[in-house]
């Protein structure tokens, strides 16, 4: 058998000119700031609440508990 029977290595050397890059990027403190607040307010759409409540009524077809019904945990 091969080695590397999933090929987990075919792009191993693209991997790491990224990582160079991010490395670099990670000392311009400054920069990493602006970058990570940016891609963090760009995320937009996503929340783990709404796609929560997407696969509740997408794929599992049920709809959430009442206020009345739900059971107080505090």
């Amino acid at each position: 058998g091969r080695a590397d029977v999933y090929f987990i290595l075919a792009d191993f050397q693209a991997y790491a000119a990224a990582q160079r890059k991010i490395n670099d990027m990670y000392l311009d403190q400054k920069g990493w700031a602006k970058s990570a607040i940016l891609n963090t307010a760009r995320v937009g759409k996503f929340s783990s609440d709404r796609s929560i409540t997407q696969y509740a009524e997408e794929i599992w077809h049920i709809q959430p508990l009442k206020h009345k019904d739900s059971i107080k945990l505090f």
